[in-house]
């Protein structure tokens, strides 16, 4: 039987390498929707991605009769270990060929390295932070991806059971939400109520309020306040807000983007916030090795700007606590419903959420959901 060599990543030409081998093993595939290459060499640079502040990370290659046969990172979240009082090392960008001899040596790996380290336990798939794609999926494989999750082949999760020793941590629950005519109820009839009982507002934004008026941090306040509290969140430091706002805002569809105000307090406070996306799950597919040339801008535009997609991403969608059990999330469906109408999106993807995250879940309720992927996020002690 062949070795397996594994090899650190080290130098352009390997992190090259590991980029690629995804696009490679799954090339052809129905379901995966690939990462776009300058994300990946954005999100594994050291020098480009703001989330090394407070990570560390080593990235390896296995190699099987000399060809590259599975890849995986392991990761140190240091924020993320104080916060949660764990000393774990994360693995992600997990992929292999199906031979359980290349998939124990990747995660013997990260395992000898987190060791190295003083770490007690491994865990993961997870990224450097949540806003990176985390959970291996266990059901679902017929569905397809979206581009802020990760697909993964069946034999992912045997092998993990054949190896022993890993355990459930958490679980992630997706919905499938269809587009209605009109506004349901539901929602309207709440929205209303909470306009006129709780002073409540939408609040859409321009470009400039956005990018040079405060409000796209004031967007990311929103947003960490919410996620706190959630499984491994490590909240947004002010150089990754500014990353994030610099590089997806501009390219938003603000129509799409919508907050929550309370106007009894100073300011008019953002207490809530929607950014949903149009799919670019088939156009992502449609680029060759996740690069825009030659032809791949052309299908990411059409998503993007001519909404030749039928379906929209709920990225992000948080309430501030004190307002969640007065209904404010109903206005950010009135106000979005109406505008998917408009585009002509047939169906939205939740994004993932904790399987015990009843709240969220039970939001979803007049949307007709159908809940149609899961995945896992493992952990074994070291």
């Amino acid at each position: 039987m062949a070795s397996i060599e594994i090899r650190k990543v080290a130098g352009k030409k390997s992190l090259e390498a590991f980029i690629q081998f995804h696009y490679d093993l799954y090339r052809g595939n129905a379901f995966d929707v690939p990462n776009l290459h300058a994300d990946e060499i954005n999100t594994l640079s050291k020098e480009k991605n703001a989330a090394f502040d407070f990570c560390e990370a080593e990235y390896f290659l296995a190699y099987k009769d000399g060809k590259v046969a599975g890849r995986v990172a392991g990761i140190i979240n240091r924020r993320a270990n104080e916060r949660w009082g764990r000393k774990s090392v994360r693995f992600g960008w997990l992929d292999f060929v199906d031979d359980i001899e290349v998939s124990k040596a990747l995660f013997k790996a990260v395992e000898d390295w987190g060791r190295s380290k003083g770490m007690a336990e491994i865990v993961g798939p997870l990224g450097f932070t949540d806003m990176d794609p985390e959970g291996m999926l266990i059901w679902g494989f017929d569905q397809l991806g979206t581009q802020f999750t990760i697909y993964n082949y069946p034999y992912y999760p045997e092998h993990i059971e054949r190896m022993g020793g890993w355990e459930k941590d958490n679980d992630y629950v997706e919905y499938k939400l269809m587009v209605p005519g009109e506004v349901p109820e539901k929602y309207a009839k709440i929205a209303q109520m909470i306009e006129t009982r709780y002073n409540l507002h939408v609040r859409k934004f321009t470009k400039r309020e956005i990018l040079k008026e405060g409000y796209g941090q004031k967007v990311f306040d929103v947003i960490n306040e919410t996620f706190k509290d959630l499984y491994g969140y490590s909240e947004m430091t002010p150089r990754q807000i500014h990353d994030y706002i610099r590089m997806y805002f501009p390219v938003l569809d603000l129509n799409l983007v919508t907050a929550i105000e309370d106007w009894n307090t100073p300011g008019h406070k953002i207490v809530g916030v929607g950014i949903t996306v149009p799919s670019l799950s088939h156009a992502l597919q449609k680029c060759n090795n996740g690069r825009l040339l030659p032809f791949g801008w052309w299908h990411i535009i059409r998503a993007l700007k001519f909404k030749h997609t039928e379906g929209v991403d709920l990225l992000l969608m948080g309430i501030l606590p004190e307002y969640r059990s007065k209904g404010a999330n109903a206005l950010i469906f009135s106000d979005l419903i109406p505008r998917y109408r408009e585009y002509g999106y047939k169906w939205g993807e939740s994004q993932v959420e904790m399987e015990s995250n009843q709240n969220v879940q039970s939001q979803w309720g007049a949307l007709n959901p159908i809940n149609h992927k899961r995945r896992r996020c493992y952990v074994k002690p070291l």
